[in-house]
């Protein structure tokens, strides 16, 4: 047993994710046309509260509403959606942040997590969502992540009103993502203050760490493959406090031993309390394994590019950074459970939305890229089908063979 050892072991929280209600009204990302005056910059951190609440509708996040997504298909909505069906569960969690849960009717089954989720219709498949079910939810709204692309058709040739996400790589893509899903349901002001909790977390993570040495962190995958540049976790590892060693790769690439001894990670991030694959080659042969020198993070929140996801992530990561450093200033070994105040969790065999949630591995199976295998190969979320065309739709088949990805965007 490692716990002893381990530099963070966060408790899984499995009560509601449920945001604050306030803010200004929400801005529209890059690839979302707007009627009204609601497109804008990201929201300023600590933003004040209005008092209005989730469900409101004002004349800045009024319908009818009309938005072109991610494949370039222009939606319209008459009226405020009553009835919501998620298939990544990035997109749940943040509908559950913002207080519009709700009107949530159907999710994913890496979405169970969420407090009160069960009580929604199942709408996963083995593979992906099941049109069926998402159609016997009769929607007003289905929200899709990037990993769910070929999902997206099939449920439109159903008359149904589909909202595909673009992959998030960003802290700043999960906020304009928040906002155009508070946008879409009408709870524009809690998507600004959702956004405003989640920057003030990563301002305070960055100034937590900024008086101490950087190390340089690896989150394995499974199979070889690991998160590495251009991904949202990359920027939870940055704002976290870290180096991710694996910075000079792109999306989530497969790595040879060879490689992965040569990037040499001090830490390890893990979704794992039992840290199994410190054990494991060659992790065992970096200075993380000789030191036992890891983070364990929660799979559903690391894995998922929402905002919760972000607060919880950062704030783990950058009190594991602070307690390696100040435990460990000559040596990292042994460098006892510090506390975070984090959500990460065993998070053994959580999941998260069975893809990469197409953000990640959101979901599906690749990413909301909510699908991730989290470093000790039972992550699930959002990591894989985040970055387009670099072989994470590989990874994530892989993983999700062997029951360890979740789908997350």
């Amino acid at each position: 047993m490692r716990d002893s050892f381990a530099i963070a072991i966060a408790v899984l929280v499995t009560t509601a994710l449920i945001g604050g209600v306030a803010g200004t009204a929400a801005g529209a990302q890059s690839t979302i046309s707007t009627d009204g005056p609601t497109a804008g910059a990201q929201p300023a951190v600590g933003a004040a509260a209005t008092g209005a609440g989730a469900a409101q509708t004002d004349g800045a996040c009024g319908f009818p509403y009309n938005a072109t997504d991610a494949t370039g298909e222009t939606i319209t909505l008459e009226e405020r959606p009553d009835r919501i069906t998620t298939i990544s569960p990035s997109a749940a969690q943040t509908l559950w942040e913002i207080g519009a849960q709700d009107r949530v009717v159907g999710v994913s089954q890496f979405a169970f997590y969420l407090d009160g989720a069960e009580e929604r219709a199942n709408v996963s498949a083995s593979f992906g969502a099941s049109v069926e079910r998402v159609v016997d939810t009769e929607p007003d709204l289905v929200l899709a992540p990037n990993s769910s692309a070929a999902d997206v058709e099939p449920l439109r040739e159903q008359g149904l009103t589909v909202y595909h996400f673009p992959a998030a790589t960003s802290i700043g893509d999960i906020a304009e993502k928040t906002e155009t899903i508070g946008r879409l349901v009408g709870a524009c002001e809690a998507a600004s203050e959702t956004n405003a909790e989640m920057y003030d977390a990563v301002e305070a993570a960055e100034e937590r760490t900024s008086g101490v040495d950087r190390p340089t962190a690896l989150y394995p995958l499974g199979g070889g493959y690991v998160a590495a540049n251009n991904t949202f976790i990359d920027a939870i590892m940055t704002a976290g406090g870290t180096d991710n060693a694996a910075a000079e790769y792109e999306a989530y690439p497969q790595l040879s031993d060879e490689v992965i001894l040569e990037t040499d990670p001090e830490l390890i991030i893990v979704t794992d309390s039992e840290a199994a694959i410190l054990d494991q080659e060659p992790y065992a042969s970096t200075t993380a394994g000789a030191e036992d020198s890891y983070v364990v993070m929660n799979v559903n929140h690391l894995n998922q590019p929402a905002p919760r996801s972000v607060i919880e992530s950062t704030t783990t990561l950058s009190n594991a950074v602070v307690e390696l450093r100040s435990d460990g200033s000559e040596s990292t070994d042994g460098a006892e459970g510090g506390s975070s105040d984090g959500d990460g969790s065993d998070g053994g065999d959580s999941s998260g939305d069975g893809s990469g949630d197409g953000d990640a591995l959101d979901g599906s199976t690749t990413g909301d890229s909510d699908g991730t295998d989290g470093g000790d190969g039972e992550s699930a979320g959002d990591t894989g089908a985040e970055s387009p065309g670099f072989g994470a739709v590989v990874a994530a088949l892989a993983l999700l063979a062997t029951g360890l990805l979740a789908r997350g965007e």
